[in-house]
């Protein structure tokens, strides 16, 4: 196909696709399917070989939220059977968080729920992760702690964090329908706060939501704007109890197909498979690691996953490795500051190959007719009841 050549050329000069072409990537047939993680995977592989990074999270703070996503188990009212708890000491946290290194996991997700963290947050957020990493050498700590305040994020680096996660999830045009008890705004505020302080910036998106193509593609582009190091693409898990328990809108084959547009619009970054992997793309979950370079290990925030072990055999039997603590995940030039909107318009041509003629600017294909999303699968959604804020040995 010429789109997949196209994209293939720009991913590997860095160069941003067009609007067009990336939706072209969410229309194509599922018999099209395979050569469409073949050309990304090139591109996947042009930038980070064949290993992937495991990352593991550690709820802080469960539940008790007072804000109202829809998407969130933890959601204001939310009747969604979870696990509530306020915050892990800081031994807690870090003794949590072994459990995910010994596993192979080289970055610690530290997130607590809310709208966002006080000034005495910070402080206990701060001695978590000085703990955590005077008690395992070479780990990367990432906080989530919702919406900063001025300065906040400077204290967090001060402590020893390495990243701050602030996930946008979907469009702006279509985030008041998510959300109301904050902005589009106030996230991208946040993710630009995390950058200006030194924080490397981790910032993703749910699908499954009920968006269109345009908002997946909007979100995306939005991500590579805002300079993002990390892009984690979450499926939604859609809880019972929650305002979206009925939105069962994603296949297999869609969620790699949204993975691949991701890895295309953002070729050099760490694109990491969140949240619903096991729920939406189920057995095609190797064919994912084709497509993004990371992923969480073992449990989610409130939801198990799949077993850590088996994690690894799945790494293993589709011929990746885990990446190490003495590995680097981002290529050299974004380590020397971050590729951000220049990349791909002012050095694309000094970085293309002498003998690669300009590609024809590829047509949208037209929209394929999708099959029929499967039933809901209400039997993988399983609350999380072991690990961190329990006495029941995590999952990792």
């Amino acid at each position: 196909m010429d789109l997949l050549n196209t994209l293939v050329d720009k991913g590997l000069r860095r160069e941003l696709p067009s609007r067009d072409e990336a939706l072209a990537v969410l229309a194509t047939s599922d018999e099209d399917l395979l050569d469409v993680v073949a050309a990304a995977g090139k591109v996947r592989r042009h930038w980070f070989g064949r290993r992937v990074k495991l990352n593991y999270l550690v709820n802080l703070k469960s539940g008790l939220c007072p804000e109202d996503c829809s998407y969130c188990s933890q959601r204001l009212g939310a009747e969604t059977g979870i696990l509530k708890y306020t915050w892990l000491k800081p031994d807690e946290a870090s003794k949590a968080a072994a459990a995910g290194l010994a596993g192979g996991a080289k970055r610690v997700c530290l997130v607590a729920s809310g709208r966002g963290p006080t000034d005495r947050d910070v402080d206990r957020v701060s001695d978590t992760i000085k703990t955590i990493k005077e008690q395992n050498e070479g780990v990367e700590v990432c906080a989530c702690l919702g919406l900063l305040s001025d300065g906040q994020a400077e204290r967090l680096r001060g402590a020893g964090a390495d990243a701050y996660n602030h996930n946008l999830n979907t469009s702006e045009a279509t985030y008041g329908d998510i959300t109301k008890t904050h902005t589009y705004a106030d996230r991208v505020d946040t993710v630009q706060k995390a950058h200006a302080a030194g924080l490397s910036a981790c910032s993703g998106l749910i699908s499954g939501m009920g968006e269109t193509d345009e908002d997946l593609v909007d979100v995306v582009f939005a991500l590579r704007e805002l300079d993002a190091d990390s892009v984690p693409v979450n499926f939604l898990i859609p809880f019972e109890g929650t305002p979206l328990a009925k939105e069962w809108n994603l296949t297999p084959q869609r969620c790699l197909r949204i993975l691949a547009m991701v890895r295309f619009v953002c070729p050099d970054i760490e694109v990491r498979i969140a949240g619903g992997r096991e729920l939406h793309l189920r057995t095609l979950q190797p064919l994912a690691l084709h497509l993004a370079n990371s992923i969480f290990l073992g449990d989610y925030l409130t939801s198990e996953g799949q077993a850590g072990k088996a994690d690894l055999e799945m790494i293993a039997d589709a011929g990746f490795e885990v990446e190490t603590t003495d590995q680097v995940t981002l290529p050299e030039h974004r380590r020397a500051g971050g590729c951000g909107s220049v990349c791909g318009s002012q050095d694309k041509a000094a970085e293309a190959p002498a003998d690669t003629a300009p590609a024809e600017a590829a047509q949208p294909a037209p929209q394929a007719e999708a099959p029929a999303a499967p039933g809901p699968r209400t039997d993988l959604v399983t609350v999380r009841r072991r690990g961190a804020g329990t006495d029941v040995a995590p999952n990792a």
